[in-house]
């Protein structure tokens, strides 16, 4: 009976969204006000009621019931609890439902919580995204329906892919859809600015927050998703550039480029036709992920497989969002005023050269993802575009936007001092040197070009922190005025700061990982000894564990260091008995900021193990610096101009107010 009532909750939330997606939209153009005022409670009724059939499903995996197909299909009574509750999101339908959950969410946050905008702009942004929600609620409930049920309920359920069970899946799919479905904000602001014809600096300031707040939580999720590939796949990477994950880095980079294209429009009202159509494409990316995921025209661990005839339906969703979104920008933008002019050597200026080649790098994904299909669908032929190709052009690409980030803050807005800036940058470049000269001489082996990668890193890092150098007079006035111009800050100073430094954390992290890690494929007998970098691996043997699930050999591995005991990892191979399959399980010692890892391969006839063993220096550098990039994204989140909105200009007094002389 539970899952009949989450069914009918979608059917009714069905009803609402198209009602929330015409009635306030017609109220906006007829100025009616009780039509407009109807969408912020048909939103958050919306909500209550996907959330219900969310917590239906849910409680249909806990229990193990059974008789719905979804449960059947990815579900065992023997998985343990966190398993069965992320096995709610870890197939097709369940996580479809999720989508719109988060969809539902975001819309009744700015029904709650959008006070400060305008009544009919708000009504606009909640009937665009209600249409979203119609669209993927018709998706589930006529192609997707999570509570189908059996004719006959089996009494054991067939598992949860093996590769799901784990705590980084229980978290990286709602983190990722958080950002995926967090930009069909801007998209549905950006809509509606189409709609009503009118873009100004107040739009940016309200559609700013909620781009960031999505693209902190893609940023998170992107993150989850790379460390689970690193030590569940085993293979040691963490970055394929596979097609699901390229489809996720997408949307980050225009999302990103957005961001700061919002600020440009904020401050100076310019950009403006250039914001529109960032935000339009950044969810129509997203849109084009969740194509890609789910319509079976590629092969990825992080896919679902499921027939082809639903891809169509999304790809249709896809074609009347972004195909609509972009015609109405076509009539619209050549209406809508340009801003400020800019000198070249400007804020506004670098923030342009910042998002050309944010775009170009996006483009880069783009064509390196999309072209593969492309060519297969129209001529059969088969090719594979991989991180060579990546390599080669996203890396160059991104440089000059790492080289920027120090410089852009010192500018000014509408005309810069160029020499100034690089003189503000002063301390980031000799830090830059430094370290480049100190792993140039002491650190043998690695590409010639590593050492230059330190120096970027190093100079973004340093170079993060460079404005807020420059506006509390650090060295320049006493300690005392410094320390009480820094606590004066916005804290949106603070959060860009963290996030731009977090960006260099990541860049040292990935150039240390793949410039000097070690990689040793062995076979091993126990007792025998294999040396990498610098320690000598033993392999003392392996034993039988059993799981709630599963069946598991686990190798015992002593790492030594001048003879000491210095840690001991334990790679496992698991055998799922309701899947019948069979998967490694990676063992990983943590030195610092640095990572030993081993992962078993299938056992060997004459007695020995397979071993891939590798020493990562710096690795956990690239995760620490998306957190910290996150955490900088929630600094800037919690600006109160941010909350309150763009100021509004005082109206004149009428002469009966002026004040007598």
């Amino acid at each position: 009976m539970i899952a009949e009532t989450g069914h009918y909750a979608l059917v009714l939330a069905l009803a609402l969204a198209i009602l929330q997606s015409t009635l306030p939209l017609w109220g906006a153009r007829r100025r009616d006000a009780a039509l407009m005022a109807l969408a912020s409670p048909l939103a958050v009724a919306q909500f209550v009621l996907v959330g219900g059939a969310f917590a239906a499903l849910t409680h249909a995996y806990v229990t193990s019931d059974f008789s719905l197909l979804n449960v059947v299909e990815n579900s065992h009574s023997a998985k343990p609890l966190i398993y069965k509750i992320s096995g709610v999101w870890g197939n097709h339908e369940g996580s479809l439902l999720l989508w719109v959950l988060i969809l539902v969410l975001f819309g009744a946050l700015v029904a709650l919580f959008g006070r400060n905008l305008p009544d009919r702009l708000k009504a606009d942004v909640l009937a665009v995204q209600a249409m979203i929600s119609t669209a993927f609620l018709l998706f589930v409930l006529g192609t997707s329906n999570p509570f189908a049920r059996v004719v006959q309920a089996p009494l054991e359920g067939q598992d949860l892919n093996p590769l799901l069970q784990d705590p980084g899946l229980a978290i990286h799919p709602p983190l990722l859809y958080l950002g995926y479905v967090g930009f069909s904000m801007a998209f549905s602001f950006a809509v509606a600015a189409l709609i009503e014809g009118r873009v100004d600096a107040a739009w940016a300031r309200w559609v700013r927050p909620w781009t960031l707040m999505a693209w902190c939580f893609l940023t998170l999720g992107i993150a989850m998703g790379s460390y689970w590939a690193y030590y569940e796949l085993g293979w040691g990477g963490f970055w394929f550039w596979d097609p699901v994950e390229n489809a996720s880095l997408m949307p980050w980079l225009s999302g990103t480029a957005l961001l700061h294209s919002a600020v440009v429009m904020e401050k100076r009202e310019a950009l403006k036709v250039w914001t529109i159509l960032l935000a339009l494409l950044t969810f129509a990316l997203s849109l084009l992920g969740t194509f890609l995921v789910r319509s079976g025209v590629l092969t990825s661990v992080h896919a679902f497989a499921v027939d082809p005839e639903r891809g169509v339906a999304i790809l249709a969703i896809l074609t009347v969002f972004v195909g609509g979104s972009l015609a109405l920008y076509a009539f619209r933008a050549p209406v809508l005023k340009q801003g400020g002019i800019f000198a070249p050597v400007s804020r506004e200026g670098a923030l342009v050269v910042n998002n050309i080649f944010l775009t170009a790098a996006c483009a880069a994904v783009f064509v390196g993802t999309l072209y593969p299909l492309a060519l297969e669908a129209a001529t059969g032929e088969k090719i594979s575009v991989g991180e060579p190709f990546f390599n080669a052009t996203v890396g160059p690409t991104m440089l000059p936007v790492f080289l920027l980030m120090p410089l852009a803050p010192l500018l000014a807005w509408k005309r810069g001092d160029a020499l100034r800036a690089a003189q503000g940058v002063i301390w980031a470049f000799g830090a830059a040197i430094l370290g480049t000269a100190l792993v140039a001489g002491f650190v043998r082996g690695g590409p010639t070009l590593a050492p230059i990668g330190v120096g970027i890193a190093l100079f973004t890092i340093v170079g993060a922190f460079a404005e807020i150098a420059e506006r509390t007079k650090l060295f320049r006035a006493p300690p005392a005025e410094s320390l009480r111009r820094a606590k004066g800050l916005p804290t949106s100073s603070w959060g860009g700061a963290l996030a731009h430094a977090g960006m260099g954390v990541t860049l040292l992290g990935i150039v240390g990982a793949t410039a000097w890690s070690s990689e040793a494929v062995v076979a091993l007998k126990p007792g025998d000894t294999v040396p990498l970098s610098g320690f000598e691996v033993t392999f003392d043997g392996a034993q039988a564990r059993n799981g709630p699930n599963y069946r598991a050999t686990a190798a015992h591995l002593t790492l030594r260091k001048n003879g000491e005991i210095v840690a001991a990892v334990e790679p496992a191979r698991r055998f799922y008995l309701a899947r019948r399959q069979d998967i490694a399980e990676s063992g990983i010692a943590t030195f610092g900021v640095s990572q030993f890892y081993a992962a078993t391969a299938e056992a060997r006839t004459d007695g020995a193990t397979g071993f891939r063993l590798q020493y990562k220096p710096l690795v956990l550098l690239i995760w620490l610096g998306a957190v910290v990039m996150a955490l900088g994204g929630c600094l800037s989140l919690a600006d109160r101009r941010l909350r309150v909105g763009a100021p509004r200009k005082a109206a004149r007094p009428s002469p009966a107010m002026q004040p007598a002389e």
